[in-house]
């Protein structure tokens, strides 16, 4: 049987307008907080071993849209005249299937009721960021065990007199410090 990925879409504008350091940064370049916001995403898809699709309204912006890959993520700036909403509507309709869950991130409660009804599964901005902020906890708790802030992993497993002869060792010098 084939692996089952589940897939998760983010309106990116509305996880930017609901997560205070987003809306921060935005406040300041709204590249920034665009940036900010696939950088966690990026972190969290790994972690959660799903696919992510992140979709930037251009409603107002005229071309085709775009989509690209960047830091793993599936990046989709919607077509001219497409709302986010719309685009994330069709993306629900291409990626539902029996062997995986398609999960929509927004807290736009239209846009949750029109996603469940055609069989995804609604996560509001907020439980995505307690999603992804537990995930940055465990991804450095796993990385720096808490109480382990020793550099040295021999301490107290060999006298202060060994480590020093180690270390002098290291630096390729002799005990007369030759």
């Amino acid at each position: 049987m084939l692996r089952r990925e589940d897939v998760l879409i983010v309106d990116g504008y509305n996880m930017i307008g609901a997560w205070p350091e987003l809306s921060a940064l935005k406040a300041d370049k709204l590249e920034d907080a665009r940036d900010k916001l696939l950088g966690l995403l990026a972190d969290y898809q790994s972690y959660a071993g799903l696919t992510a699709i992140v979709v930037f309204d251009a409603f107002r912006v005229p071309g085709l849209g775009a989509s690209f890959r960047q830091l793993r993520l599936r990046v989709v700036y919607t077509r001219e005249r497409e709302t986010a909403d719309e685009c994330i509507e069709r993306l629900v309709g291409e990626w539902t299937s029996v062997r995986r869950n398609v999960y929509v991130a927004t807290s736009d409660m239209v846009e949750q009721h029109v996603a469940f009804g055609r069989g995804a599964l609604r996560l509001s901005a907020r439980e995505l960021k307690l999603a992804v902020d537990q995930s940055r906890r465990e991804i450095e708790s796993a990385i720096r065990p808490e109480g382990t802030v020793k550099r040295n992993p021999l301490g107290g497993a060999v006298s202060d007199d060994i480590q020093r002869r180690l270390e002098l060792m290291r630096r390729g010098m002799t005990e007369d410090g030759s």
